[in-house]
């Protein structure tokens, strides 16, 4: 190898030498930050005191039975609404009732919801909705809204947290004028189930 070869080898083996060593300790000015973040779902907790709304025996037709119940709030989110589905059981004692259904006999009349009521005291019997139990199966209604048993209450809707509201309601088993003989002895099973909803989500 010659000479010249020679010395340009060297040199840029020096040149790789310096470039590798300057690589290692080169020096800059660097700093951290470091967040973090915690997602806590909030929880719907709705209860219904007393379980048992109604538990009547003996009835014949015109009688009528005034209950008080209430839904509360025990979670910590807001309940925008609460559906009532209806469903019942009957137990026939004759032979099927000639095909009636003791359901659309059973009248329920919703009183008014104390809560949501600013009009003053109403009287237990002044009805101001009525459905029978057989039309209430087709029906969702909003339980705690501000216009379901009175049309103008001025409170919004909805359960807050540790709120509560009393429901008002009259059960009537209807004196149709006619015999209603083939309803004697048999017994109807009702289950009024409510679900409350959350309201829509917001920015938080």
């Amino acid at each position: 190898m010659s000479m010249k070869k020679k010395l340009g080898l060297g040199i840029a083996s020096a040149a790789l030498g310096i470039s590798l060593v300057g690589g290692g300790t080169f020096a800059y000015f660097s700093d951290t930050a470091e967040t973090n973040g915690t997602f806590a779902a909030g929880t719907l907790d709705l209860n219904a005191n007393p379980t048992t709304i109604i538990d009547v025996e003996n009835l014949k037709p015109g009688d009528w039975m005034n209950r008080s119940f209430t839904l509360g709030n025990g979670g910590s989110l807001e309940i925008a609404e609460v559906l009532l589905e209806t469903s019942y059981e009957v137990i026939d004692a004759g032979s099927n009732n000639a095909g009636e259904d003791f359901g659309e006999h059973i009248r329920v009349n919703f009183l008014w919801n104390e809560d949501k009521a600013v009009l003053g005291p109403w009287s237990p019997d002044n009805v101001v909705y009525y459905t029978t139990l057989a039309e209430l199966q087709s029906m969702s209604p909003d339980a705690v809204a501000n216009e379901v048993f009175i049309p103008f209450f001025e409170e919004r809707g909805g359960l807050q947290p540790g709120d509560s509201d009393e429901l008002h309601v009259q059960f009537e088993f209807v004196d149709s004028g006619e015999d209603q003989n083939k309803f004697q002895g048999d017994s109807l099973e009702l289950n009024w189930n409510f679900t409350g909803h959350q309201g829509e989500g917001q920015s938080r």
